[in-house]
Formats: C-alpha cells, sequence, structure tokens
C-alpha cells in the first residue's frame, strides 16, 4: 500500500485525500489547525496529524515513515508553509507536488501586494470596510486611523481566533465569527448590513470563494481591494494529482436538477441544496438566471455534448446540471444522461421537479392524470390529431409567438370551440393565465413562455381501422384509390407509429389521410404532380384534421430530392417513372418498406422487372378483384371494378 504525505488546507486537500483512500493508498493528512483537524476527512486509510510543524518537524516526519511523495495543498497565502514543505522534500528525496487553485480575475477593483499594503490604502479612503483575509494578518489594518469603528472582520468561529480579534481591538459589531461558504447572497446581505464602502478580500479563486464576494461587492457599490498572490502556486489539479497516482480520474457526482418553471419558489428543497452545494452549475442561460441567487459559480451550456465536455475538465466532486421542469418529462436529462455515460468517473443522480404540467393543471383547478401530454418546444408533435381525438390535452408551446400559430393551426381544424388555458412565464413575477376559446384567444396578441392545456368536450368517436368509406372524402376528378383496395395495401406497407412515408401520385389524398391516421406520430408526404389533386388533398387534410401531412407539389423522382429519407413508401401513380422512383427511395433508405398499386399490364411488369433486378427481400404480388353491388330494379347485382395488383417488398438495406 502507497503512503502519501498531505499537507491540507483547502477542501480540495481534504477531497484529495479522501479519494486516494477509496483507492487503497495510506494517507497522512496535516492540518495546521484544531478547526482543520474537526473539517479533515475521517475516513478508512487517512490519519489526521493536528498542529503546525516546522521544516525540522516536517523533515523528521518525512524521514519517519519514508513517505515518497508529498502534497503541498496548503492554503494559497501560506508561503512561508510552502516554503518549509519545499524544503522538507529537497532534504530527504522525497517527492514536491503542490495542488494549485484557479485564479480569478477581476476588472476596476484595486490590487496590493500584502495586507499591510491593503491597510496603507485604506488610510486615504472613507467608509466602512468588511474585511474577509481571516485572523492571521488582522494586526496590520490596526495601522488604519478609526480602525475600530470603521473595520469589520469577518473571521472563524473558534474562542482562540475571537479572543485574539479582541486584543486587537475588534469586538462587538466590528467582529463577525462565522465559519464558510460564503454565497453570493450572504456577502451581499452583510455588505448592505454595514453599509461597507469597501470589501478586502485575497484572490483564492474560485474554490476559496473568490466569485461570490466579488460579485456582492459589485451589486452592494463596495469597491474591491484584493491582496494579490504572494507566490506562483500554480501546481497541479486535484484530479491530475489524483490521475498521476491511480491512472484514473477522480469521481464525481453529476446532479441532474429539474428545478421547476424557473422561479427558486418552484424549485425542491433537495435540489436547492444540489444547486448551492455544487462546485459548478451548468445549464442554459435561463437556468442560470434561475439559480444564480444559489450559486455563482456557473457554466452556461444546453447541448448535450458541451455538458459532457464542461464535466469532463472540471475538477469538483458535485456539478450541478440545472434543468428546466422536471427531470422526467420532456427534459434534456434523457441526452445529457446517454452523452456523461462515456465518462468512467462520473455517477448520476436525478433530483426530480415540479413540471409545467403539474403546475398549469394547478392553476386550471383540474386533474393532469387523464391528459395526454405533449411538447411542441423543439419536437414534432401531432396538436391537431391529438385534440381531435382526446377530451384533455397539455403542450409545453415554447417561447416567441408559437402560441399564436398553435392556436390559429386548431382554428383552420375546425377546433376553434376547444376550451384553452394558455399559461404564460409560469411561477415568474410577471405570470399571466388565459382562458378562454381557441379561437377567443387566437384573436389576442399572446407571445412569450407559454403551455397549455386543451379541453375538447365534442371529442366524436371515429373508425379506428383503415378503410374510411370512399364518400368520406371530398372528391373531384382525380383518381382515388378505393376503400377495400386501400385497407389492403396499408396491410401490406406494415406502418408503425412514427413511420416517416412517402405516397407517390396521391391523388385525393385517400392513401396519405389513412396513413397520417395511422402514423399519427409520424410524417406522410403527399406528392402529387396535378394542381387539382394538391387542392383536394388539402381540403381533406384538415378536414380529418391530419397536419402531419405535408403536400409536396411536382413530379417524382425529382420531387423527393429534398425530403428526409422514407422508411415506407406508397406508389398510386408515377408517370411511367417507377423504376427511377424507387431507386431514389432506396438511395436515402435501402431498407425501406414499399407497396406499388398498378392496374395496366404494363405497369404490372414494370413493377415484375423492379422486384427482379434490384435487391429486395420479403416479395410478394397480389391481385384483388372487388365487386360491389348496385340496384336494379328490386335486384341486387354485383359489379366489378378493374384487378388492382398489389405489389409489396422490402430493401434489402444493400
Amino acid at each position: 500500500m502507497e503512503k502519501i504525505l498531505i499537507f491540507s488546507g483547502t477542501s480540495d486537500g481534504n477531497r484529495l485525500a479522501r479519494c486516494l483512500a477509496s483507492e487503497n493508498f495510506d494517507i497522512t493528512l496535516c492540518v495546521a489547525t484544531e478547526y482543520g483537524g474537526k473539517v479533515a476527512p475521517h475516513c478508512s486509510g487517512v490519519t489526521v496529524k493536528s498542529g503546525r510543524l516546522d521544516a525540522g518537524e516536517m523533515k523528521r516526519l518525512i524521514t519517519r515513515y519514508g513517505f515518497p511523495a508529498v502534497v503541498d495543498a496548503t492554503h494559497p497565502y501560506a508561503k512561508e508553509v510552502s516554503e518549509n514543505i519545499l524544503s522538507a522534500c529537497g532534504e530527504t528525496g522525497a517527492e514536491y507536488l503542490r495542488l494549485g487553485r484557479g485564479a480569478f480575475s477581476c476588472d476596476g477593483a484595486v490590487w496590493v501586494p500584502s495586507a499591510a499594503a491593503a491597510a496603507e490604502y485604506l488610510k486615504g479612503t472613507e467608509g466602512n470596510v468588511l474585511l474577509t483575509t481571516g485572523s492571521k494578518e488582522l494586526k496590520e489594518f490596526t495601522a488604519v486611523p478609526g480602525y475600530r469603528e470603521r473595520l469589520f472582520a469577518r473571521v472563524l468561529s473558534t474562542a482562540e481566533v475571537a479572543e485574539k480579534c479582541r486584543e486587537l481591538g475588534f469586538e462587538g459589531k466590528n467582529l463577525i465569527c462565522m465559519q464558510g461558504p460564503f454565497s453570493e447572497e450572504l456577502n451581499y446581505a452583510m455588505l448592505r448590513q454595514i453599509d461597507a464602502k469597501w470589501l478586502v478580500t485575497k484572490e483564492s479563486g474560485t474554490r476559496g470563494g473568490f466569485p461570490e464576494k466579488a460579485e456582492a461587492a459589485r451589486r452592494a457599490g463596495a469597491e474591491l481591494i484584493i491582496i494579490g498572490r504572494p507566490m506562483e502556486n500554480a501546481g497541479q489539479s486535484a484530479d491530475e494529482l489524483f490521475f498521476r497516482f491511480t491512472g484514473k480520474h477522480m469521481p464525481k457526482a453529476v446532479f441532474l436538477v429539474g428545478i421547476g418553471m424557473g422561479s427558486t419558489g418552484s424549485m425542491t428543497k433537495d435540489g436547492e441544496a444540489a444547486i448551492k452545494e455544487a462546485d459548478l452549475v451548468i445549464g442554459a442561460e435561463r437556468m442560470l438566471n434561475a439559480v444564480k441567487k444559489l450559486n455563482t459559480r456557473t457554466a452556461c451550456a444546453y447541448k448535450a455534448g458541451e455538458i459532457r465536455d464542461i464535466v469532463s475538465k472540471t475538477d469538483g466532486e458535485k456539478i450541478a446540471v440545472a434543468l428546466s421542469g422536471d427531470v422526467g418529462f420532456f427534459s434534456g436529462a434523457k441526452s445529457v444522461t446517454e452523452e456523461l455515460r462515456s465518462l468512467d468517473n462520473v455517477e448520476i443522480k436525478r433530483i426530480p421537479g415540479i413540471s409545467s404540467a403539474v403546475y398549469l393543471c394547478a392553476k386550471a383547478q383540474t386533474s393532469w392524470e387523464d391528459a395526454v401530454l405533449l411538447s411542441l418546444h423543439g419536437r414534432q408533435s401531432n396538436l391537431v390529431y391529438t385534440v381531435r381525438h382526446n377530451p384533455k390535452v397539455f403542450a409545453i408551446v415554447g417561447g416567441g409567438d408559437a402560441v399564436k400559430k398553435e392556436l390559429i393551426r386548431l382554428c383552420e381544424y375546425g377546433l376553434g370551440h376547444v376550451h384553452v388555458t394558455a399559461g404564460k412565464n409560469l411561477s415568474y413575477d410577471d405570470e399571466v393565465i388565459y382562458e378562454g376559446t381557441a379561437e377567443e384567444l387566437s384573436a389576442m396578441e399572446l407571445s412569450g413562455l407559454f403551455s397549455i392545456l386543451i379541453l375538447n368536450d365534442s371529442v366524436k368517436e371515429e373508425i379506428v381501422t383503415h378503410g374510411i368509406p370512399d364518400a368520406e372524402f371530398v372528391r373531384g376528378s382525380a383518381p382515388m384509390t378505393k376503400e377495400e383496395v386501400r385497407s389492403v395495401s396499408l396491410s401490406k406497407l406494415r406502418l408503425e407509429e412514427n413511420s416517416v412515408v412517402y405516397d407517390v401520385g396521391a391523388g385525393t389524398g385517400s392513401v396519405s389521410i389513412e396513413m397520417a391516421r395511422m402514423a399519427a406520430g409520424g410524417t406522410v408526404y403527399a406528392v402529387e404532380r396535378d394542381g387539382e389533386a394538391c387542392g383536394l388533398i388539402e381540403t381533406n387534410r384538415k378536414k380529418f384534421g391530419t397536419e402531419n401531412i405535408h403536400v409536396i407539389s411536382g413530379f417524382a423522382p425529382d420531387a423527393l430530392r429534398n425530403l428526409p429519407a422514407p422508411t415506407h413508401v406508397f406508389i398510386g401513380g408515377s408517370g411511367g417513372n417507377m423504376k427511377d422512383i424507387v431507386e431514389a427511395v432506396f438511395a436515402k433508405n435501402p431498407s425501406a418498406r414499399v407497396v406499388i398499386n398498378t392496374i395496366a399490364m404494363e405497369s404490372t411488369a414494370e413493377a415484375l422487372e423492379i422486384v427482379n433486378s434490384m435487391p429486395v427481400k420479403d416479395v410478394e404480388i397480389t391481385q384483388l378483384s372487388v365487386a360491389k353491388s348496385r340496384k336494379v330494379g328490386r335486384y341486387n347485382m354485383m359489379t366489378g371494378n378493374n384487378p388492382v395488383t398489389i405489389t409489396s417488398f422490402t430493401g434489402s438495406g444493400e
């Protein structure tokens, strides 16, 4: 078992000791004070020694236990201690390793080299001062005229420190004994409470709470006096040192936090705690604005890959990813989880939040358990079809004028009568809840971040099987595939819920309508070269509420060029280009399922040539003859239609 000596005065040093011990290293952790001993990790594999050591004592400790390596994880301002450790390592031959902390720049501040220089600068100023440099160099500030009244010292809450400060003349309201870490809000409150015009701090980096002090001073209108670093302490990060010893990266806990709609009031206590305790919070700009009062150590990113890269480069034990709403409801948590699983040192934890569906339904005094839940924000969802077939639908809409467009679309498809509860900027101070019919709300100027709840009390029972009666379609002079033929053809097509379908030679759109109803989560591209027929498809599209149909006017295969790759293709009319159309389809997806309907013998021969010459499988050729009765006097006579040949096959993937 390898032995390592760590001189720790920082949380990073304690974390390194704890993580190395978990990898079966024998760690001796030296801390200078009794308080340091209390906060040090007391776990298996870590021996804690409290008390200050000089260079000679350090040398004897290294020699006695034969430590091959020594980690200097003391505070960046413990210049003398670092020099002693370096000296002891040089005399014993032990390897000296420095655990560094990242520097933080701050424009517009007053930089000084030492506490004495800060005190000298303060002599020429007026106004109250908050000192956050600790008790060790507090004596230097007694040189400031009127320091007993002007200066307020924030120090550790131990009896020894408090007594030392009292002896120097800092007591009563001018002595603040508290243990950090200090949030931006707490720093801000202190500055406002004492009416501070100045804040004196050391540049202790992000881990040392410097950003929180700098931002609080900016908000409070206090000037910053920063004591610059006395020596170069770049060193290596805790993760780099851990990797040097173990060949692994330090374990990190990544919390995927659902923060609710956006206000801190809609965040759970667990979510709030995870954000506060995180070494870094990652999220989109709106998410970070929502949590900035809890933690200012942030990185702006919303793409899953970007979040993974930031996590991999962050030297922190706890990282929070702030996500809107709930992590299980149309959340980025899914894609972020998939990306983070590529990192071998990350443990993923999810913290649920209050979703907009739960929130808006509560505002509307109704339940959400019986609602169909959709997201129209960056996703393709068939809202019209869903509303037509369900009495209660909830949808996340998104920002801008998206809600107005959706309301207008409902009206265009004959759903202007449905009742809509529209929630704008839910949970924020400027939250607004609108209620009315889709038609009434569509006439309003609505924009912003919206979610909507739609109640349809006139849901009609519709045929759920394919084979809509021919008389239901609006017809013109364009050809139409009859219902019996549609039924068999669609069975051969084997559609799925989210299929991407081409209907080539769509005619009146009867097959497109049937396919759009069956693949309600997918998309149908109705390709038709005749202008009148395109108009009929649009009319039937609105009548049946199948907004997932896109009418493509043009000749195939050229009209297919800019369409996404299909999963399924129905060819009802090819204009003599049947083989070219199939070749264009297989160029996009070699595994597409294809059904071709033909009446003319020449067209049937062309379909047969395709299955014999192209890489296909699962070939079936069916000829369907349909005869329907008609009344002749008091008799029913059967009248036959032209037989239809249905050729179906699947691309072999080659």
